[in-house]
C-alpha cells in the first residue's frame, strides 16, 4: 500500500486552487515535510504561499508569535501553542489558510502526560477562528512524521471544504 500523501497533495493543490486561495504551513515535528510534500507537486507555487519550520520555542516565538507564557504554561506540544502559530502564520504570511503542527515524533522525548506519538494540529482560515486537535500515532519517528503530514494535510482539506 502506497503513502496517501501524493493524493492527499493533489487535493489539496485543487481545493485551494477552486477558493483562489493560498496555504501556509507553520511546522513542528515535521520539520518542513508539510512544505516539501506540497512542494512535491509542480506549480505549487499556485497555491502554496510559504512555510515555516519552528523547531525551537525561540523561533515559535521570534516568527510566528507565540507568546512566551503560552508555551511555559501548556509546553510546545499543546493546542494552545498550535493554534497560536496558525494565527502567526496567517500574519506573517500572504496566504488565507494556515496549518500548524507540534509533537513528539521520538524516539525520545515522551512523558506520561505526552507520550511519544503525540502530536497537536491546528488549521486556520483567514477571519476564523482556529481548530486544533491532538492525535497519537504509533510507530517510530518516520512513521509518527508521515502520519502528522499526511493528518496535517487531510486537515487542509476538511476545513477548506466545511468554510
Amino acid at each position: 500500500m502506497g503513502s496517501p500523501i501524493p493524493d492527499l497533495v493533489q487535493g489539496v493543490a485543487e481545493t485551494l486552487l477552486s477558493h483562489g486561495a493560498m496555504l501556509v504551513s507553520a511546522e513542528s515535528c515535521t520539520g518542513g515535510g508539510i512544505a516539501a510534500a506540497l512542494t512535491d507537486l509542480a506549480g505549487s507555487s499556485q497555491w502554496f504561499e510559504r512555510g515555516f519550520v519552528t523547531y525551537s520555542n525561540l523561533s515559535k516565538q521570534e516568527m510566528l508569535g507565540v507568546r512566551g507564557e503560552t508555551l511555559e504554561r501548556h509546553g510546545a506540544v499543546s493546542e494552545a501553542t498550535v493554534a497560536e502559530m496558525t494565527a502567526g502564520a496567517l500574519k506573517h504570511s500572504a496566504a488565507q489558510v494556515a496549518v500548524a503542527v507540534s509533537g513528539i515524533a521520538g524516539p525520545g522525548g515522551g512523558t506520561v502526560e505526552k507520550p511519544v506519538g503525540t502530536v497537536c494540529l491546528a488549521w486556520q482560515l483567514e477571519g476564523a477562528k482556529p481548530l486544533v486537535c491532538t492525535e497519537h500515532f504509533s510507530g517510530d519517528r518516520a512513521a509518527v512524521r508521515a502520519q502528522t503530514v499526511a493528518r496535517a494535510l487531510q486537515g487542509v482539506l476538511d476545513v477548506l471544504n466545511a468554510g
